[in-house]
């Protein structure tokens, strides 16, 4: 499996980025895809998930009506567009498949992350 995860980079508070993930080696339509990011000195944490669909997503508190994910199978690619950006948003992204598991949910697989410096 193998997740490339694009898009990040350098945006000013209130900015917006759109990040973009590249899926092979699995079958994308099957999966529930989502991301997970990772500050400095921070454990990994979940941002947001979609359905194998489409139609059902999922988001932490923090990021509510700021960020969206979607996807297009057609393409093997999740993306998440993220606006009104703060500086508590810099980390690492990374796109994962997501297991839910007793409710929470769990990343199955990992690829490289991309970076998100949100600057005040």
């Amino acid at each position: 499996v193998q997740l490339q995860a694009s898009g990040g980079g350098l945006v000013q508070a209130g900015g917006s980025l759109r990040l973009s993930c590249a899926a092979s080696g699995l079958i994308f339509s099957s999966y529930t895809m989502g991301w997970f990011r990772q500050a400095p000195g921070k454990e990994r944490e979940f941002v947001a998930a979609v359905s194998w669909s489409g139609r059902s997503t999922d988001y932490t508190d923090s990021v509510k009506g700021r960020f969206t994910i979607s996807r297009d199978n057609a393409k093997n690619t999740v993306y998440l567009q993220m606006n009104s950006l703060k500086p508590e948003d810099t980390a690492v992204y990374y796109c994962t498949a997501v297991t839910y598991y007793g409710g929470s949910p769990r990343g199955d697989h990992w690829g490289k992350g991309t970076q998100v410096t949100v600057s005040s």
